[in-house]
């Protein structure tokens, strides 16, 4: 068996326009999910009554069960709790009006925020607790202390975590084909199906991830490196 490089060449140029979906799955998922696993991480370090026993419990649930079993509960349970509600309240939303996208936003950021809580609760942890006591001392509350002092520094110190779990998100994208959503993975089997080159179209997909994963690996490089800047003192 020989390799078709010029199909790999043409597969390529077929899987890009399917890129604006899986950048959309990664970027809304690690999005929603840094918002919850932020508030998860809080409620944890402030030991915050019954929420951080429960953000524990959820984290440990979410982290030791697999991505692809989150989007099967979400796209088979919760379409079958919304459909109840819809048919006991009389509402015109039910399952249906949710596109398949939107079943892989839900369980994606349910993944994602609790690999997030855990970087961003470390990252807190990591700065010196002296500066919060020192932004008190100066006349600060602890929300202002938390948002001018304590989250940039815990956010330098997070960025290597958070580009890793932003690449991890972008690969795990590829499950969303299994809710049918038409992403770079399920793009190149539609565009395989078509002469049975599989290795091929595979092959083109594979040099597309690379290359946005190496542009998430420049570009936060890149962030980090300003951000140290500053940190240590310097002028940019």
């Amino acid at each position: 068996m020989t390799l078709d490089f010029s199909f790999i060449w043409t597969a390529f140029k077929q899987l890009v326009p399917a890129l604006p979906t899986t950048l959309q799955i990664t970027v809304v998922s690690v999005g929603i999910g840094f918002i919850i696993g932020t508030f998860i991480a809080l409620s944890r370090l402030f030991n915050v009554p019954v929420l951080s026993q429960l953000g524990a419990a959820y984290v440990t649930f979410i982290r030791g069960t697999p991505m692809l079993t989150h989007l099967f509960l979400v796209y088979f349970g919760f379409s079958m709790i919304l459909d109840h509600l819809s048919e006991k309240y009389g509402w015109s939303f039910n399952s249906v009006s949710i596109p398949m996208i939107g079943f892989a936003y839900i369980a994606f950021s349910i993944t994602a925020s609790a690999y997030l809580s855990e970087i961003v609760r470390s990252s807190i942890q990591s700065v010196e607790k002296g500066q919060m006591e020192a932004a008190r001392a100066v006349g600060m509350s602890t929300s202002q202390g938390l948002r001018r002092i304590v989250f940039p520094q815990a956010f330098a110190a997070a960025l290597p975590n958070l580009s890793n779990t932003l690449i991890a998100m972008l690969h795990a994208s590829t499950l969303a084909f299994i809710v049918s959503v038409v992403d770079i993975n399920a793009k190149a089997q539609i565009v395989a199906s078509v002469n049975w080159k599989f290795t091929e179209a595979y092959l083109a997909a594979a040099l597309l991830f690379w290359i946005v994963t190496i542009a998430i690996e420049r570009v936060t490089g890149a962030l980090e490196k300003r951000i140290n800047v500053y940190n240590r003192g310097g002028v940019a």
